[in-house]
């Protein structure tokens, strides 16, 4: 069975599409995954790793207010970390990730809490109506396991997206089956 981040870029390929990443707890480690696919350059536009809140803003175009608010832990930074990268970067879908990765809490949240998102084209999400997709996640375990379930997940929001626009494909049964969100 292939890998989340090669069945992304096959998909994404045979669609013509492209993809932009923004990361904060993963440092760059969603990309790595998806560059160390063999023709990941026909679809990865780009990341940025926007660790440090104020880059959020700046490169992401994240609300100052709600960082300002509610800090760089929050299901909607993540929403405007993607959608901010997909228009910084000009690619069809955006994903990101941030969250606390440990070993402190920060901005008031626990180790282990964790945002993922998606962004894609109008009318691309499966059941809403744009706007994205955020899943919040509650992991434990290491600094570096929280880090790399983060990729995983960001990946499978992603796959099941992208599946939700093949109703009827067999690979998007198997994503479901297997756990896929």
């Amino acid at each position: 069975m292939s890998s989340p981040a090669t069945e992304l870029v096959r998909l994404l390929t045979v669609r013509g599409q492209t993809l932009a990443v923004a990361e904060s707890l993963t440092g760059g480690l969603v990309a790595a995954e998806i560059t160390a696919v063999p023709g990941a350059s026909k679809v990865l536009r780009g990341s940025v790793t926007a660790y440090a809140t104020e880059l959020k803003h700046q490169l992401l175009a994240v609300d100052a207010a709600l960082l300002a608010r509610h800090g760089a832990v929050d299901p909607q930074v993540a929403a405007q970390m993607a959608a901010g990268v997909r228009t910084a970067l000009g690619a069809d879908w955006g994903i990101a990730t941030t969250g606390v990765a440990g070993p402190d809490p920060q901005d008031g949240r626990p180790v282990g809490t964790v945002y993922v998102a998606v962004d894609g084209p109008p009318g691309a999400h499966s059941g809403s109506a744009g706007g994205g997709k955020v899943e919040a996640l509650r992991l434990n375990g290491s600094r570096a396991e929280i880090r790399m379930e983060s990729v995983r997940s960001v990946l499978a929001l992603l796959l099941k997206e992208l599946a939700g626009e093949q109703t009827g494909n067999e690979r998007a049964q198997d994503t479901e089956r297997n756990g896929g969100f």
